[in-house]
């Protein structure tokens, strides 16, 4: 796995190394060590599957207050998606800076997003899938958000958002 950082510390673009022959390829997803050598969260306890059937779906900006804040593995396994990740660390010099990806089934990079940031990600293409590794288990009484279009962060969406939750679209400002 080839780890690349990006603009937020500790926020990571993983790409897999692919060892290719006749057959097709094989490649490591996930190692608890090489994640630990980054200085990385390599516990992970819950998988979720998340599956949307329209260009511009747009889920987030979601995050778990303390003390139950997880860290995040995500990769799109069909489709494509526009993956953000925004600091929410009290004592971060990047606080409120967010950064964003392209996730997609072809290109197979994953996006590591640590404890103490929001998350939300926009579909690309129609019939986008995304898989979650996350660090904890989802506990609805810390499940908070922001609002994705909050003019304090900035956020660049590449599409018009054609289909989000009500309770995403209710989440208040900064």
């Amino acid at each position: 796995m080839l780890f690349k950082e990006t603009k937020l510390k500790d926020v990571f673009i993983i790409e897999p190394e692919l060892i290719k022959d006749e057959r097709g390829f094989f490649a490591c997803s996930w190692s608890p060590d090489e994640f630990e050598k980054q200085g990385l969260n390599p516990r992970l306890m819950q998988c979720n599957i998340s599956f949307n059937n329209m260009r511009g779906t747009l889920r987030g900006m979601h995050f778990q207050e303390k003390p139950h804040e997880e860290a995040k593995l995500v990769r799109c396994t069909r489709g494509a998606m526009y993956d953000v990740a925004v600091d929410l660390r009290m004592d971060s010099p990047t606080r409120y800076q967010w950064v964003a990806v392209e996730l997609t089934a072809d290109n197979r990079c994953m996006l590591f997003i640590p404890e103490g940031f929001a998350h939300g990600y926009q579909t690309l293409i129609d019939y986008t899938e995304i898989f979650y590794q996350m660090s904890g288990t989802y506990h609805p009484e810390s499940a908070r958000g922001l609002r994705w279009d909050d003019p304090r962060l900035g956020i660049e969406w590449p599409l018009e958002v054609t289909v989000m939750s009500e309770r995403d679209a209710k989440f208040q400002l900064l």
